[in-house]
């Protein structure tokens, strides 16, 4: 089992830097940001850039890898977003792991005065962004004039990607997913897989839910012809309405479940004072303390 923790973008840099060092010390195997313009309850609260504080991160760490959780297209067009991660994962020596969902309906979904898309558009969005981001990340070949697409959802004459990519054959998606689409995209194309479980937050009902989920993409595997061991799988263990960081006992508990449910990975998020996330850093401080066990 590998363990990650996610920093909400909140901190103004220097105080930012003592988390993004805390997690590689406290011996996590990779630490993440959102990837929004604001968020949900926060979003009249201090919000940071995504890319610019994960290259600040980059710079203060050495080991741990560097997510998104999660990047999309609402607001991005995918060949800036490669320039960025692909300078970002050349600055950190090719630590960066690239999470990326289909886009949600709240504020990043209309602060461009873009209208809301249905379910079926944002699918449609998504398996384009990815595919598109695919091709751009593995970088053209010499002579070939650059990178060019014209889709339904974003086009590009001649996009050039200069040099190689820091990470072969390019940085690795770990695409959050819960849909069939999703999930068929997830087995083709991904090299991890990452969900919240879906919306039910009573305990029993939510593992149920993240089991059946699992199971889904097991079968879009083996529709795909692959083996559903040779993908990530990356569990976020919090919601609104619970953190996993809640006891140490409360965190083994739910790293016992998801490794049974087959699960590589799972994220927690750094603790809060009050409101989303709310917890102790005490708390954290112990749970680190365990982490070498419970892998």
């Amino acid at each position: 089992m590998r363990f990650g923790i996610v920093i909400l973008p909140q901190f103004d840099w220097p105080e930012a830097a003592r988390y993004w060092r805390g997690a590689e010390e406290y011996g996590f195997d990779h630490a993440w940001t959102y990837d929004h313009l604001a968020w949900r309850s926060l979003a009249g609260q201090r919000w940071h850039a995504t890319v610019p504080t994960l290259t600040a991160a980059a710079m203060v760490t050495e080991r741990i890898g560097l997510g998104t959780f999660v990047s999309h297209p609402n607001y991005r067009h995918p060949v800036p977003f490669a320039k960025d991660v692909t300078t970002l994962d050349q600055i950190s020596g090719g630590r960066v792991l690239l999470g990326i969902g289909s886009g949600g309906t709240g504020f990043d979904a209309t602060v461009l005065g873009q209208p809301l898309l249905t379910a079926r558009q944002r699918a449609d969005r998504f398996n384009e962004f990815v595919r598109e981001l695919d091709t751009l990340l593995r970088f053209e070949e010499p002579g070939s004039g650059g990178i060019s697409f014209d889709g339904e959802w974003f086009s590009a004459d001649g996009a050039r990607m200069v040099g190689e990519p820091a990470q072969r054959p390019r940085t690795p998606f770990h695409l959050a997913a819960n849909g069939p689409r999703g999930l068929a995209l997830v087995a083709e194309l991904a090299e991890g897989w990452v969900t919240t479980g879906g919306d039910d937050d009573g305990t029993d009902a939510w593992w149920r839910q993240v089991a059946g989920l699992s199971a889904r993409l097991d079968d879009a595997c083996a529709a795909a012809g692959r083996a559903p061991g040779e993908l990530a799988r990356t569990l976020s263990l919090d919601s609104e309405a619970r953190t996993s960081l809640a006891s140490v006992a409360a965190f083994e508990d739910a790293v016992g479940r998801a490794r049974e449910l087959g699960f590589t990975d799972v994220v927690a998020h750094w603790p809060r004072p009050e409101g989303i996330y709310a917890g102790e850093e005490r708390v954290l401080d112990e749970v680190a303390a365990r982490l070498d066990a419970l892998r």
